[in-house]
């Protein structure tokens, strides 16, 4: 079986053009799914294949895509290209692309061992990073070059992801729910950088997941993996070319997990579906998927808890239940042999409901115990504010004399999506030099309903919130508290094209842009405080150039232009004056301008064939300027309360590299990137820092660092076949010290920085059957991934006879060693 296996892995082996590192295609056997593996460095995510052509044709031919024909019809002209644009058809070759080059695909997704696609992103991208600011690993924060795709509603977010050329950022607050997303069914991520095409949000870049389907994977595959902290996960992926004309694919998913932590159980349910037709050069897919999972998210808890116990929750219940149902038809057709018309329709229906238990300001009457008012004494008219029922009657307080009172924040946020876009891709010689210009437009309209409640309650030793019953209604001065229920309208259209020019057979030059326009309308379904109507238009534009400085190094540059409008949710939230609960209770407040960001961007890359392998490299350098930068304030003193606003300039610059070395037996990757993220204009921010004034506030000056963001990361991966059958590999990360959240003043200590290591390893028993295992931080590191401050008066440290906490910080604790093994079957 060896000298078989020997023979099959030689058999595919396939050399990307200047500026990718070569890529290796490995046969699977017969009756095995069969599925791409293609370049680690830098994989594209189509391959298209065309015949040599002795001659220069005047109207070249169009490389026609083959992406998971049989090695023995591969012609032997083979060219990558990378995603310019959302459509998800033919992208640029690689060899033009005036950008970095950054991509993960599906084999490396599966060497994480790992159901979330963040955790290959950061472990194959230079400057991706993760964090549980949810407390919650299938919903974590990735960070790239300083921009966040979060799925915490309250934060600013800088990256647009999109899926088989869908955006799927909500569209009450832009958040992305990684835990939505089917791994197993991932062909490639891509992250796209300096690329204006990818519409609103992409401040940052743009993630572009391409799927699965039943022409790129062929056969089926089981998958179960178990491990510490009741983890059991399980997947199922299946896929056919029925005949010359139609496939089908599917995938189901499914994970249970307990949780380090106390209170922090997961379960997740996934399912994706595609089916495709194809003739003659044009395709047509019909596909979707559906998802319902719970999630707890015990979020950041005190530091003085965490030393106690690493499993430490603070408040409790904070679950998040999501559920999704999408559907998408897109077609492709070859209408000249020079032109390519292509076209995306899709529904997306969102449900997202949250329990979220946290102390309150609602507290007895100082003048009259017997009720129940909010805050502190008002100094000028010398009372305190009632807190109300939902009749709008002041509470009475019916609760024990010694109960330390507490709330439970609940909300729904429901959504319906629905958008059509077009695209048309040329490539018609332009003055005798080829050409390729792409012209696209999309529509999209989104309808949510969001609403939200606030339950009194009792919080025992526990720090967990039992619900009394009583609700409250609209209270609290200056603090707006109650029920609220809006209705809001998003309408997001563009219109874009990008043009790439061969001046030579060396030197490209790319060009072109992309018209934004968005209305959001806010419809009060209680009043009329939070109705609003707010229109946002801007043109961006991108120019760049790459250029062959031998057949092995390529060089690029580029300048381009994105912007960012403010969500429903940011609009209902943005006055100092009256606060609200981020992400729960909406009030009336002043617009917010959008957020433009222009960014520059220059590198080098290049591949060297050697003795022992495949050796590619890369390095790059960026800088992101962000104009009216929006972000979510705290109010002092008043926990979970704040409000957004525009802070004026801000920048992240920072560089790059990347080297590889590839071969049959060994897989190398490690890479480097420098983030300096800064505040360009002075500014008054609320904070529960240490270093706060007497009202609470710090002064941000020019040149501070922006905080939760790393300044270096350093990533090294590797894996060894030892036999033909067995393979071992590890990788490691160190991330940073970086500011609190909260410390835009940069005057208390850093969170400090921190190593992990990892190990994997894979036996295969037979040629249908896989044994593996994983061991995460294998020396048990204790280390957070994020920081920040919280109100240490709001409640008494139980750990310590009820005392007062005396440490400010606030962490997210990071999981301890874990050990996972798995089974895969394929057929």
């Amino acid at each position: 079986m060896g000298k078989r296996l020997r023979g099959k892995r030689r058999l595919l082996m396939a050399s990307v053009s200047m500026g990718l590192v070569s890529g290796l295609v490995f046969a699977s056997p017969a009756g095995a799914a069969q599925e791409e593996e293609t370049n680690v460095q830098n994989l594209p995510p189509v391959e298209v294949t065309a015949p040599p052509s002795a001659t220069r044709r005047t109207t070249p031919t169009r490389p026609v895509a083959r992406a998971g024909a049989s090695s023995s019809n591969r012609p032997k002209t083979r060219i990558y290209v990378y995603p310019t644009s959302p459509g998800t058809g033919r992208g640029l070759d690689v060899d033009k692309v005036p950008s970095a080059i950054n991509a993960v695909d599906a084999n490396q997704i599966r060497r994480t061992g790992s159901l979330n696609v963040t955790d290959a992103l950061q472990q194959y991208v230079p400057g991706v990073s993760i964090n549980e600011v949810t407390g919650n690993p299938f919903q974590p924060d990735i960070q790239f070059r300083g921009y966040v795709a979060s799925p915490l509603a309250g934060t600013p977010q800088g990256l647009a992801v999109y899926q088989n050329g869908v955006r799927i950022n909500e569209a009450f607050s832009d958040i992305v729910n990684w835990d939505l997303i089917p791994t197993a069914a991932i062909r490639s991520a891509v992250v796209v950088t300096n690329n204006p095409a990818y519409g609103l949000n992409a401040l940052g870049g743009a993630i572009d997941l391409q799927m699965k389907n039943g022409f790129n994977y062929q056969g089926a595959e089981i998958d179960i993996m178990g491990g510490s902290f009741g983890r059991i996960q399980g997947s199922a992926q299946w896929g056919k070319q029925v005949d010359r004309n139609w496939s089908v694919y599917g995938a189901l998913e499914g994970i249970h997990d307990n949780g380090f932590r106390n209170f922090s159980s997961s379960d997740v349910r996934r399912f994706y579906g595609d089916v495709g037709y194809r003739f003659e050069g044009n395709e047509f897919h019909i596909n979707g998927g559906i998802a319902n999972n719970s999630l707890a998210g015990p979020s950041t808890v005190p530091a003085e808890l965490l030393q106690q116990y690493w499993g430490a929750t603070y408040t409790t219940p904070q679950t998040i239940s999501n559920k999704v149902g999408y559907l998408n038809l897109t077609g492709k057709v070859e209408a000249t042999p020079t032109w390519t018309f292509e076209g995306t329709a899709h529904l997306r229906g969102f449900k997202q409901s949250t329990v979220d238990g946290n102390p309150t300001d609602a507290q007895p009457c100082d003048a009259d115990a017997t009720l129940l008012c909010f805050g502190e004494v008002n100094p000028l008219t010398g009372i305190q504010a009632p807190a109300n029922g939902l009749n709008g009657v002041q509470l009475a307080n019916t609760f024990a004399p010694d109960a330390i009172l507490g709330e439970i924040d609940r909300t729904s946020t429901r959504s319906i999506t629905f958008g059509v876009s077009g695209q048309a891709t040329n490539s018609d010689q332009l003055f005798g030099h080829e050409n390729r210009l792409v012209i696209g437009a999309s529509y999209d309209v989104s309808r949510t309903h969001f609403t939200g409640s606030a339950e009194l309650g009792t919080i025992g030793t526990n720090y967990v919130v039992t619900g009394s019953g009583i609700f409250l209604g609209q209270s609290g001065d200056p603090t707006s508290i109650g029920p609220v229920s809006l209705r809001t309208v998003n309408q997001y259209q563009g219109l874009y094209a990008l043009d790439t020019f061969n001046v030579d057979d060396r030197f490209a030059i790319t060009g072109g842009g992309r018209f934004n326009a968005a209305h959001v309308s806010l419809m009060d379904q209680l009043g009329t405080a939070l109705n609003g109507d707010h229109n946002y238009d801007r043109f961006n534009p991108i120019i760049g150039g790459t250029y062959k400085i031998t057949s092995e190094v390529t060089a690029y540059a580029g300048y381009s232009e994105a912007n960012r409008v403010p969500t429903p949710l940011e609009l209902g939230c943005a006055d100092p004056a009256r606060p609200c609960i981020i992400g729960q209770f909406l009030i009336a407040d002043p617009p917010l301008q959008q957020v433009v960001s222009k960014t520059f961007e220059a590198g080098f890359r290049g591949t060297k064939e050697l003795n022992i392998g495949s050796l590619g490299w890369k390095i790059g350098a960026y800088r992101a300027t962000n104009y009216d930068d929006i972000l979510a304030t705290p109010i002092p003193g008043l926990t979970g309360f704040g409000f957004f606003q525009n802070v004026g300039r801000t920048r992240r610059q920072g560089i790059e590299a990347e080297v590889s070395l590839k071969s049959n037996v060994l897989q190398f990757q490690a890479s480097y990137a420098f983030l300096d993220a800064r505040f360009l204009d002075a500014l008054t921010l609320g904070s529960d820092s240490p270093f706060a004034d007497a009202d609470g506030n710090i002064q941000v000056l020019p040149g501070n660092h922006i905080p939760r963001l790393p300044s270096h990361l350093i990533k090294a991966s590797i894996e060894y076949a030892v036999t033909d059958v067995w393979k071992v590999g590890g990788d490691a990360l160190f991330v940073s010290s970086q500011y609190f959240v909260g410390d835009e003043s940069n005057q208390f200590p850093k969170l400090p920085s921190y190593t992990v290591f990892n190990l994997h390893t894979s036996y295969q028993v037979t040629k249908n059957l896989q044994l593996y295992g994983r061991v995460n931080n294998i020396f048990d590191n204790r280390y957070s991934t994020v920081g920040t401050f919280f109100d240490r008066e709001a409640l008494p440290n139980f750990t310590n006879g009820g005392a007062e906490f005396t440490d400010p910080r606030s962490l997210s604790p990071a999981r301890p060693r874990a050990f996972y093994a798995g089974m895969r079957v394929t057929f």
